[in-house]
Formats: C-alpha cells, structure tokens, sequence
C-alpha cells in the first residue's frame, strides 16, 4: 500500500543493520541499501534523545550532495540511555558483560531516531522505549554474550534474542523501536511525505 503511494520516489537506507533491512521489506518497501563509513562521534554537550538525533543528522551527511530531487534518504541511530549515561555498542566481551549486568534489575530508555532527508527537505523524529530487566545472573549474561555476540547492537543486547526472551520483565512503549526502529513513526512520515506530494500536484 505505501510502496505504491511513493512510486515516484526513491527510498534510500543508509544502513547496514539487518533488522532495519527486514523492517523495509516487512512493510513493502522498495529501496536501496547504500552505506558510508563514519566516525559515530557526538559532543559530550548533548544528552538523552539529542545523541540519537545527533548521530542519526550526522550518518545523512556524506549522502547530502548526491542526492537528487525523488529521493528520500532514511538514517537512523539507537541508543540505551541508563543513569544518565547514553550506552552504545560494547567494545568487547567484558565491555558486554558490564552493560549487562548494570541493566540487570532495572529500568532503561532505548531511543531510537530517524532522520528523513531529501535535498529539500529534513526531518528527524525519536521514539522512547522503557525496558526493565529482572534480575540476571552472571551464567546467564555469559551465556548470551558467547552464543549471540551482541557486538552490533547498542546496550549489548536485542530484545528479541535469548536473554530478552527470559529476561525482559516489562517494556513500556513500542517493541519495534527496541530492535531498532519506530517503525509506526516511519509509516507515517512517509506516508506523510506521499500525501504532500498530492497537494503540490
């Protein structure tokens, strides 16, 4: 349905993350996978969402001069926030174990946000997730670390692996944007994006 409401654009994902892949192709997308390298560095200044959205800007930069007028370049970015410290994606497995065990009975944030770019046009939305994990013991964490390597995926964990399945006690908000995009946000942005295009016609 929103595949053929934008057939006169071109969606470009700037990502090389499976799981947003799949997520495109679930909603019927048609799009191109295209991917640049960068340092996902950001001010120490910011904080909470302002890091996602910061990091989300940043990955559209290298595409903006090739863009051309149908295109709609989608990039995206994940953090966990917890005690007031944004967690990214472990350095290695001692690094995982850390993160872990500190999420391990409590509350944290995933935000995710996306940045919709086109050469006239930029935008830039993030969606707020709460987690709480029970209590996790240190057989466990080890375990999941040596059976998933949960090296690409911010907060060492994805919620739909094992030890999000025995783990988890609650999730306020939407599930999708834990595994790495809002993918209610990017419906309607897009379809939002279709829908103008009918007015200016």
């Amino acid at each position: 349905m929103l595949n053929n409401k934008l057939k006169n654009y071109h969606i470009i994902l700037a990502s090389g993350s499976p799981r947003r892949q799949a997520f495109f192709k679930d909603l019927g997308l048609d799009f191109e996978i295209r991917l640049k390298s960068i340092k996902e560095e950001y001010p120490p200044r910011l904080t909470h969402f302002e890091i996602s959205n910061y990091l989300a800007q940043l990955k559209a930069l290298p595409f903006k001069d090739e863009l051309k007028p149908n295109d709609i370049l989608i990039t995206s970015d994940t953090i966990v926030w917890y005690n007031n410290k944004a967690l990214g994606k472990p350095k290695d497995e001692n690094d995982a174990f850390s993160i872990l065990k500190s999420l391990s009975n409590s509350t944290h944030e995933v935000i995710t946000s996306v940045c919709f770019t086109k050469t006239d046009y930029e935008k830039t939305l993030h969606n707020i997730t709460k987690v709480t994990f029970g209590m996790l013991s240190d057989e466990e964490i080890w375990y999941y670390i040596k059976k998933d390597k949960p090296f690409d995926k911010a907060g060492a964990y994805g919620i739909q692996d094992w030890i999000g399945q025995i783990g988890v006690t609650k999730i306020e908000g939407s599930y999708f944007n834990v595994m790495g995009l809002p993918t209610h946000l990017l419906y309607k942005t897009l379809n939002d994006i279709s829908q103008k295009e009918k007015i200016i016609k």
